[in-house]
């Protein structure tokens, strides 16, 4: 493993922060801080932009945030150290999230985890030699009807077990084609979903299933049995203790 120095880069690494790469980001800069009424609005879609060109948030990159929003080096520090969802080291071109929160940890996810530790001998955050693979777990992937997930790149692999996704990771070292279940028909690196995050459409969105059975299920229900979500306009009057909570908001 590498050791990193303050700047979030290894000792060895040249700070990708060139002339021609910070006039070039500016551009993108100036396009998604343009979406915003405030320029500081535009600080999580910036992390990601500097993540898509480097991988991670080294301080380098933001620092470029801040100079493009005029605000300190510390207020961008806060944001990028606050969301997981932001590398603050190098990492693989695949992030693999193994959701261990309640539901997919009792449906396999802590065996699946363990499975992936040991096969790929590495630890929570730790990335294969190849630089393939950054191996992680999560509290939740937001897909608990397909549970056990894992989430690649921000894409679902539903309805998971110790040997499919063994198998997945090996075929992402192999450089192999792999399908999420749902979403597009094939994964992106981690920096080009970064550069999507920053709102750079890569015309992909509506690839794939969206929604399977289980989503479903509900508003099928519904459909059969002819439910139907109240009308906001001839909704009952509050009680008065309803209204008396609403006003102690």
């Amino acid at each position: 493993m590498s050791e990193n120095n303050d700047n979030g880069t290894t000792e060895t690494e040249q700070s990708v922060f060139t002339d021609e790469v910070v006039a070039r980001l500016a551009q993108d800069a100036k396009e998604i801080i343009s979406r915003y009424p405030k320029p500081r609005s535009a600080l999580l879609p910036l992390l990601h932009l500097v993540q898509a060109e480097e991988g991670h948030v080294s301080r380098d990159g933001m620092k470029f945030c801040a100079d493009q929003l005029d605000i300190t080096l510390a207020e961008v520090n806060a944001v990028a150290t606050f969301y997981t969802m932001y590398r603050r080291r190098p990492g693989g071109d695949y992030q693999v999230g193994v959701c261990t929160n309640t539901l997919c940890a009792v449906m396999g996810g802590d065996e699946i985890f363990s499975s992936l530790k040991e096969h790929l001998d590495l630890e929570n955050g730790e990335t294969t030699e190849d630089g393939k693979v950054t191996l992680e777990h999560v509290e939740c992937n937001a897909a608990c009807d397909f549970a056990p997930v894992v989430m690649v790149n921000w894409e679902f692999f539903d309805d998971q077990t110790p040997a499919t996704a063994r198998r997945m990771v090996d075929d992402l070292r192999l450089g192999k084609d792999v399908a999420p279940t749902r979403g597009p028909k094939s994964l992106c690196t981690w920096k080009q979903a970064s550069r999507v995050l920053a709102g750079f459409d890569d015309g992909r969105a509506g690839e794939g299933v969206q929604a399977a059975t289980p989503s479903l299920a509900g508003l099928k229900l519904a459909q059969q049995r002819g439910w139907t979500a109240p009308d906001p306009d001839d909704l009952p009057a509050p009680s008065s203790d309803e209204q008396g909570e609403e006003g102690a908001k």
